[in-house]
């Protein structure tokens, strides 16, 4: 019976837990304090530090803690199974009804008009990066004279290299961590 609760338990959280591991805190709270008392608040805040600090989303781990302390193994494979559960079929129904109506004008246009906004969302993710490596800043400063002159060149070096020679995108970040930590180590 207790499984099954966990099972449960963890597949509402599953469910509901639309915006990350923060947004499912509250709801694995309510779950495994409030309505069922298998933990204390003490040991709900542990497990929450152990989940977060442990690789991985926070609700699933919190899951294979909760599940295990509360039914040894077998506990943790469930209420992982429950957690990860209501994603895997959300997935699955609309990669179905993906391929089963993907050679529809509307779907063709729904996924058109959905291309610029990704691009847009990949280049803003990646000039807020280049900002803050050139930088030091999340925003751009007032003062565009405070560039760092070495993630400049490391990326000028990396961007010649993987255009001119088409060297493994993975080889180039390599070697541009290691070109950071020994530059930052000279200079």
């Amino acid at each position: 019976m207790i499984l099954l609760e966990l099972f449960w338990s963890f597949f509402q959280i599953g469910l509901f837990s639309i915006g990350g591991g923060y947004a499912a805190m509250p709801l694995i709270q309510n779950q495994v304090v409030d309505i069922h008392p298998w933990l204390t608040m003490t040991q709900f805040a542990d497990i929450m530090t152990i989940a977060e600090m442990t690789p991985g989303p926070i609700a699933i781990n919190a899951a294979t803690f909760v599940g295990i302390r509360v039914a040894g193994i077998a506990g943790a494979v469930i209420a992982t199974f429950g957690c990860i559960l209501p994603s895997c079929i959300i997935v699955m129904t609309l990669a179905y009804i993906y391929f089963r109506f993907r050679n529809l004008s509307v779907v063709q246009g729904v996924l058109a008009g959905l291309r610029p906004a990704v691009v847009s969302m990949i280049a803003s993710a990646g000039i807020s990066l280049v900002i803050l490596s050139f930088y030091g800043e999340r925003t751009l400063p007032d003062d565009l004279t405070t560039i760092q002159w070495i993630p400049v060149v490391i990326f000028a070096v990396g961007f010649v290299v993987l255009r001119i020679w088409k060297t493994n995108p993975i080889y180039i970040m390599a070697g541009a961590g290691a070109a950071g930590i020994l530059l930052y180590s000279l200079f």
